[in-house]
This record gives C-alpha cells, structure tokens and sequence, in this order.
C-alpha cells in the first residue's frame, strides 16, 4: 500500500488520539485499493502519511492545524526558518503562547508566523498536548524538555513534497459537511474525539465545544448514511459500552492501544479500542 510512498514523510505534530503507535494494527483493516481517501478528524494525521493517497479529502475543525498543513504545503522552507527562530526557554515559550490572547495583534501575523507557532508549542508544551479553553486560546504548560526537535527539516520537507504531489483537497468545516459531499468509490476513515472511558479521562479540549454523547451519535447517524449510499468506512473510538452498542450492526475489531496523555504516569497502560468497519 506503500508503493511509491514517501516514506520520510510523517506526523509533524502529536496529536491527541493519534494513531502512529496503531499503525500495524490499523493497516491490515484498510482496503487493499483506496482510489480516493477522505479523513473528517485528521488531527496528526498518521494514517494519511502512512496510506499516502493520491487522491484525498482532509477536514480538521481546528483552522489552525489546517493551516499549518497548507502552509508546510506551500512556505515549507520560510517556516523551517521562521521555527529555528524559536529557543526551547520557558520565557518565550509563554511570551509565544500569549499571541492568542491580542486578537488584532495575532490576527496580522502572518499564515508561517501562526503555523510555526503551532509547531513550536507542540514541540515544547507539557507532553505534546495541543489543548485549549473555552476561548479557544492555546492553554498547555511548557513542558521543560531538554532538547525536543523543534525544527524538524526532514520530515517537514517529506510532507511538503507528499502534498504538493497528491491532489489534496483541505478543509476546516463540521464534519458532516465533509461527509455529505463524499462521493461514492472514496473511503472514509472516522478518527473523532473518542467517548471517554470514565469520567476522569475526558479530554474534548483540541477545540472549542467539546464531544459529547449527542455528537457521537450525530456521528453514527452519518456513518449510517455513508453506509446506506454505498460508502466503505472505517471508525475508530474507545470501546466503551456505549460505542459498541451505537455501532452494534457493523464489523467491530478490538485493538489494544497505548493511553498516553495520562498525567499520571502509572495510569498510561494498555486499553481497549474499536474499529468499526461497513465491510469485510
């Protein structure tokens, strides 16, 4: 599925959920031939990297994610510059993760200005948690590591080139938007804010609003319309009774994943997740 593939190309940011440490598990599901790939949640967007589609359709309700991405597409050597600009001090950190705060101000830096800054702070935040509060505003301590690759050339430019050789198509919209213009022969792979698996282990905080028990099920409500129009998809989310119950007519597979945004230590062990599938 790789053929052709650049294989440099990777993750620039961790994401919460993200799927790289699931990538031997997640493949075998996939199909064999994806002529046209659409991810509504892309976040990191391991999978994408790894599949590499030629042909694909990528959403994220976090605007400035997607427009980090545009920018790696199309600026890639000015913001390699701009983010060897930035120390990995505390300082600055905080002085960076403030810029949000002055909209009028954050509003005129420009598009490389405001990806670097995505990067910067993923990169030298507490356990590499994008987050934000209620404003929208980036809330994550520094995360005081001795030498985090902030500047990560090789796989900034292995991405650059993966996009500017696919025919990409990004967005920042509801996912059912995404979902409704899907066409029939694309793939869907569903990676939404999972259901949480107690009441302590609730994050929503990637964005504004959060993911709750109405979302998930307006959720399943569209994979049951992808699934009437003929559409093959593939979900994945925590395995929860109620995700295994909203999605009991459809081929469930258990995968063990790592919990890694667990502040306590102790408690980042192995977990049960789904993938769901409308097919074989």
């Amino acid at each position: 599925m790789r053929k052709n593939c650049l294989a440099a190309a990777a993750p620039v940011v961790k994401w919460v959920g993200g799927k790289r440490q699931l990538l031997d598990d997640l493949m075998p599901l996939f199909p064999k031939h994806i002529p046209s790939y659409c991810e509504p949640f892309l976040g990191g967007g391991a999978v994408l990297f790894q599949l590499q589609p030629n042909i694909a359709y990528v959403n994220d309700i976090n605007s400035e994610l997607i427009q980090m991405y545009e920018v790696i597409r199309d600026e890639v050597d000015e913001l390699i510059t701009i983010l060897g600009e930035h120390p990995n001090e505390e300082e600055h950190f905080y002085s960076v993760r403030d810029w949000d705060r002055d909209k009028k101000k954050y509003e005129k830096l420009t598009k490389v200005q405001r990806a670097a800054r995505v990067i910067y702070l993923n990169k030298t935040c507490y356990n590499g948690l994008f987050r934000v509060n209620n404003a929208g505003e980036f809330n994550t301590p520094f995360g005081h590591y001795k030498n985090p690759n902030i500047v990560n050339a090789p796989t900034l430019k292995a991405v650059s080139a993966y996009f500017q050789k696919a025919q990409l198509t990004f967005s920042s919209v509801d996912y059912a938007e995404v979902l409704a213009d899907v066409k029939k022969g694309t793939f869907v792979y569903l990676d939404p804010p999972y259901d949480p698996v107690s009441d302590t282990a609730n994050f929503t905080g990637y964005a504004k609003g959060g993911f709750d028990h109405s979302e998930q099920i307006r959720l399943r409500k569209c994979c049951d319309e992808l699934n009437r129009r003929g559409i093959k998809f593939m979900l994945s989310n925590s395995a929860t009774d109620f995700i295994k119950k909203q999605y009991e007519a459809y081929n469930i597979t258990i995968v063990k994943a790592k919990r890694a945004i667990n502040s306590n230590g102790a408690k980042r062990g192995q977990v049960d997740e789904v993938v769901v599938r409308n097919y074989e």
